[in-house]
């Protein structure tokens, strides 16, 4: 399993309104284009103060999976337009881990 890092970063004023829009119009567009091998998307947020922290990981079943989402430039960080209004700053490229272990408790 491939492990797919981003990170996007609000003021804390636009982070409920981006948090809503990756919930209402970002993650239901990627989960429209059903790329074979996508097995789920997690949102973590943190608080850094003066702005917001939101990762997102995404999850595939392999690389080609990933290059299938976004292209043989895969590391390029798929970014919305919709999202750019809100966003404040954001990574450009994505990082891909492979998945070693998984414990479950």
């Amino acid at each position: 399993m491939i492990k797919r890092i981003w990170n996007g970063y609000t003021t804390p004023e636009n982070a409920d309104v981006y948090e809503q829009l990756l919930d209402t119009f970002v993650f239901p567009g990627i989960e429209a284009k059903q790329i074979p091998g996508y097995r789920s998307i997690e949102l973590l947020r943190r608080d850094l103060g003066d702005e917001v922290q939101f990762t997102t990981v995404m999850g595939f079943d392999s690389l080609e999976n990933v290059i299938a989402f976004q292209g043989q430039d895969y590391e390029t960080a798929y970014v919305p337009a919709e999202a750019r209004k809100v966003l404040k700053r954001w990574d450009e490229r994505s990082t891909h881990h492979d998945v070693r272990q998984t414990r479950r408790y």
